[in-house]
Formats: structure tokens, sequence, C-alpha cells
């Protein structure tokens, strides 16, 4: 019996590792005299960070093969989804303004695992950003030679017919991620100036195809002859809006800035709801333009609006919408790879990953080790894998990360404040002033009603009802999108199992709505909470399911090897690992000794790459 006690007793300190949580340090003053970024820098960083790859080449790819015309509707939907997202992460970014990561807000309100899943997926994020950047700015330039690039490879080559390899491999884009990478090896670094010039070409160039493709317009495109405005139906408009969703990225690069922005809480959550609103409105007008110039049917998604200037005579429009591309790709592409050793550094700094790759060049100050390995990645999965499929597992890694963000909104509000080394004055995050009922507990107004709740101690039931909320929002999609064709239900069937799972979510919505949140006057909090983050949660499920079994089988094996990873190395080699087996054998004569032994070591790095320090502004 005692070696069972001891067994349950070792479980339960394994779980408690798991849901562990980073401390959090108070800034520093440099960090402090580095608020230079106004609301309208942030708004040009969001757009700058949405519009481009996505628009040039993922509006044609869309519109062709998965919503027609209705690819419009595909981004209204893609574009709550992520509005929903950024509030969540405009809430964080105010909270906790040091560094704005998705990584770090999963790892102080949700707990270790979590954050590393969550980062492990911004390391493959990142990863086919480039990827699929690179083969699309491989595609542009190969259009521009006639099409003799791929021409000459097929040829040589040959032609492959695996479901998620490209049709050849593509050695101009490998090539091209390398260079880049090589680029930023050499400790250089995209400047200010240049990403204005990038996003002021690649704005011109947008309002240029605006302006141009109504006068282009032919309405008859949309006509019943054509196929109609949705010839793949609903189903279409929802895969459309699932592999849109990708256009949308980048609105979190406001949050990352939140440290240098003046007034955080007000400036980030109004640059986000602002750029992500002028995005929405230029990628509905360019969705519908290029729809009207050219049919649905005949586009190139390799590179859909040039093409269609060209197929309607206009050459010397298309080469300028070419230019606007190629600027725009450049953006992305280095941004990507700048991205990608922070994220990286961040958790080899806190012990979750190899601390090779937070080695630093005394010379050049850049993570050499991280960029090379990830940038001969990066070129691999450019050489050999296809587009379209490597949008999709962007989507659903993202998606996922989005999912794990809304539900650590939830967790923070029901908990009466985040671990931090320091409450004073000073600390990003502060406790509440006001007295009031703790976070967690019901509602006094409710325990006459919701007695047999005000029993459970604060949190318990919190933490039942979100499990809940979510199971049932899985099960609520599941049955929404695949309905009786793939359940083989009867209509009562499928007509009960639908309103049980609807009335799940919205009770286990109820009682957690039942509870004490935080409130706090001096920041900003995502608005008509739990309700809002739910909804997020509930719709970017939804866009998971309506993607390909392909992104689902990709997703599965990457979070299958990041838990080996995780178990094999980052569990052991954790900062807070470490600073608990500081405390397990540390001696402890008194209480003054023991103090001191609980207090959070320094987490802050000694030296972090200089070209990581500051965002460039587009």
């Amino acid at each position: 019996m005692a070696r069972g006690l001891c067994s349950t007793a070792s479980l339960v300190r394994f779980c408690q590792k798991l849901n562990r949580l980073k401390t959090l340090e108070e800034p520093t003053t440099e960090t402090s005299l580095r608020r230079h970024l106004t609301m309208l820098h942030l708004i040009l960083l969001g757009v700058g960070g949405m519009v481009g790859f996505g628009l040039y080449v993922l509006t044609g790819t869309v519109a062709k093969e998965m919503a027609g015309p209705a690819v419009l509707v595909s981004f209204c939907v893609a574009a709550v989804a992520s509005l929903l997202a950024a509030l969540c992460y405009a809430e964080f970014a105010v909270r906790v303004p040091d560094r704005g990561s998705a990584y770090l807000f999963t790892y102080i309100s949700m707990g270790e695992l979590w954050a590393f899943l969550v980062g492990w997926n911004m390391f493959v994020d990142c990863l086919i950003v480039g990827a699929a950047v690179a083969r699309a700015y491989s595609s542009y330039l190969d259009a521009i030679f006639s099409h003799q690039i791929s021409s000459f490879t097929k040829a040589h080559v040959g032609i492959w017919q695996v479901p998620f390899l490209a049709q050849y491999p593509d050695f101009l884009a490998a090539g091209i991620a390398l260079l880049a990478s090589a680029f930023i090896t050499c400790g250089a670094r995209v400047s200010s100036w240049l990403n204005r010039t990038f996003s002021a070409i690649s704005l011109v160039v947008i309002l240029f195809i605006i302006i141009l493709g109504f006068v282009l317009a032919r309405p008859h495109n949309w006509s019943t002859e054509e196929g109609g405005f949705a010839p793949f139906g609903f189903s279409g408009v929802m895969a459309g809006a699932a592999t849109s969703f990708y256009a949308f990225m980048g609105f979190d690069v406001i949050a990352a800035s939140s440290a240098e922005t003046q007034n955080p809480k007000r400036a980030v959550p109004m640059a986000t709801a602002i750029s992500l609103g002028l995005v929405t409105g230029a990628y509905i007008l360019i969705s519908t333009v290029l729809t009207l110039m050219v049919p649905w049917h005949l586009l190139d998604p390799n590179w859909a609006l040039a093409d269609a200037f060209y197929q309607r005579g206009y050459s010397w429009a298309g080469f300028i919408v070419v230019a606007g591309a190629i600027c725009a790709m450049n953006t992305v592409l280095l941004s990507s790879l700048f991205a990608l050793p922070h994220m990286v550094y961040s958790m080899a700094a806190d012990g979750l990953f190899f601390q090779v790759f937070a080695h630093v060049h005394p010379l050049t100050q850049v993570p050499v080790v991280s960029i090379l390995v990830f940038g001969f990645l990066m070129a691999f999965l450019a050489l050999l894998v296809e587009f379209e499929a490597l949008v999709q597992f962007r989507c659903i890694c993202a998606l996922l990360t989005y999912t794990f963000v809304a539900t650590s909104i939830i967790v923070l509000r029901f908990r009466r404040s985040l671990p931090s080394s320091s409450q004073g004055p000073g600390s990003p995050v502060d406790t509440q002033q006001a007295p009031a009922p703790e976070p967690g507990q019901l509602r006094p107004a409710l325990r006459p009603y919701l007695g047999f709740l005000g029993g459970c101690r604060p949190g318990a039931a919190v933490a039942w009802a979100l499990s809940v909320l979510v199971a049932s929002a899985i099960t609520l999609d599941c049955v929404l999108v695949f309905g009786d064709l793939a359940l083989h239900l009867p209509p009562w069937g499928y007509t009960l199992l639908l309103l049980l799972s609807s009335a799940t979510f919205l009770l286990s919505l109820l009682v957690l709505g039942a509870h004490q949140q935080q409130r706090r006057q001096d920041t900003f909090q995502v608005p008509m909470t739990p309700l809002t983050p739910a909804l997020s949660i509930l719709l970017n499920i939804f866009l998971m399911l309506h993607l390909s079994y392909l992104a689902w089988l990709h997703l599965s094996i990457w979070l299958l090897m990041g838990l080996a990873v995780y178990f094999g190395y980052g569990i052991w080699h954790s900062k807070e690992n470490q600073r608990e087996r500081q405390v397990l054998t540390a001696p402890h004569s008194s209480l003054e000794e023991m103090v001191p032994a609980l207090q959070p070591p320094s987490q802050t790095p000694a030296q972090e790459p200089r070209h990581m320090e500051q965002p460039a502004s587009p």
C-alpha cells in the first residue's frame, strides 16, 4: 500500500511539472526607454505583416480551387476568426508587454507542456512561411521567363505524383531560401526604411490593382454560365475560409511590438482592430476585381493577379503587379527568418530546447547554428513540398495556436493574478487593488440558486466547465462539418446530437459566466469574456476541420515529434525544473533561509542577439 501511495505521489508531481507556470521578471529600464512606436506605427506594422504574400498568391489559389467568386465570403469568415484571436492576443500583450509571444502567453497561464507545444508549432510556422514564400517567389520568376525554368526541370528530372509533394523539385525556391538564410547569418538586418519602401510599393500596387481592376470588370464572370457565385457550395466557401486564414497571419506582430509602444493599453487593441479592418477591406476588393476581370476557372493560381492583367491584354500592368509581389515577398521571407531564431532562442533560454540553439556568434551577434539548421530545413521544404500542402499545414498549426491563446484568456480571467517575481508598482502585471470576491468563486448574487457550485474550491468548477466547453466545441464542430455523411445517422439522431452538443456548450459557457472574473480598469480586456474566447475556440476548430486530412496527418506527426523532444529533453532541463530542484535540495534550517530559496532566479538571458531586439517597422 505504501508503494501505491508513493506511485500516486510521483504521478501527481509529474503532472505538476507539466502544468508549472513561468515566472515573470520586472521590466528593465532599457525596455521602458524604447517605447517609441505610436498607434500609427503599429497599424503600419500590422498591415505590412498581413498584406503581401497572401494577397498576391493565396487569392487566386482559393478562388480557382476552393470557392470561386465566393472567395470574398471566405475572406470575411477568416477575418472574423482573426479578429477574435487578435483580441485575445491584445489582452495578453498589454498585460505582459515585455515579449509578445503566444509561447510566453501560454507559459504564464496554462503551463509548461502547453507552452512547449505552442512554441513547437511556431517553429514549423516560421519554417513553412519561408518555404511557401520561396515557392511563390519561384513561381513568379518562372512566370516572368514564360515558365522556362519549370519546363527545364520537368524535362530533366521528371514529374512526381505523390499526394503532398510538388510535381517537381523546385531548386530555385530552395536556392532563394538558402540565399536569404546566408544574408541573415552574416549579421545583416532589414532596416526600417527598406521595410517601409517595400510596404509602400506593395500598397501602391494594391491601389493600382483595385482601380484598374474595377475598370476592367465584367459582371458576366459571376453569372451561372461561368459557374455562378459559389460553384463549390458552402463547404467550398468554408474550406476557402480555412485556407484564407493564412492571409491574416501577421497581426501578432502588433502584440510582439508592445514593449516598444507608447501607451500599449490603448494603442495595441486599437491598432489591431484598425489594421484588421483595413486588410479585410483590401482582400475583399482584390478578390472581387480578380474574379470580375477573369472567370475564376481560367485563373492561374501561381500568379493569379498578374496573369489576370496579361489575359486581358494589359501586360504592362501585369509587370507592375509582379514588381509589387516581389517586394512583398522579400519582406515576408526575411521577416520569417528573423522571427524564427527569436522563437528558438526564447525556448532555449527557458531550457525547453537544446542550448546549442541559444549560442550567439560573438562577431555577428546572431544565433548562427539556429539560422543555418532551420534555413536548410526551410530550403528542404521549399524544394519538395507542394505549395498548397505548405499553406494548409501552416493554417492548422496557427489555428491550433490561436485556440490555445483563447483558452489561456479564459484561464487567466478566472485566476487571481499571473505568477510574478515582483508585485511592485513597476511590475507588468499588477494585482487588483479594490477589494472584491476572489476570481474563480461563484458570484455572490448566484449562490442562493447555484449552491452546489459554491462548495467547490476557487477555480475547480471553472476548470471543469472549461474542459467541457472545449470538448463540446469539438463535438459540435464535428457534427456541423461531417454531419450525417460520416456518421450515417437518421435525421432525428443527427438533430438530437446537434442539440445535445449545442446545449452542453451553452451550459458550460453559463457556468463560466456565473463565476467571478478579474476586472481591471487600467488595462484592455477582451470584451464579453468568456463568450468571445469561446467563440474563437469554436470557430478555430470549425475551420481546422475543413482542412485536408494530410494537414491533420502532418500536424499529428509534428506534435508527436515535439512530445518526444519535450519528454526527452525539455522537461528535465527547464529553468523552472532547475528552480524546483534547488528548492528541494537546499538545506532549510529556518524560515529565513527558506524564503530566499523560493525566490525564482533571473531568467533573462545575459545577451540576446542584437538583430532581434527591435522589430523593423514597415
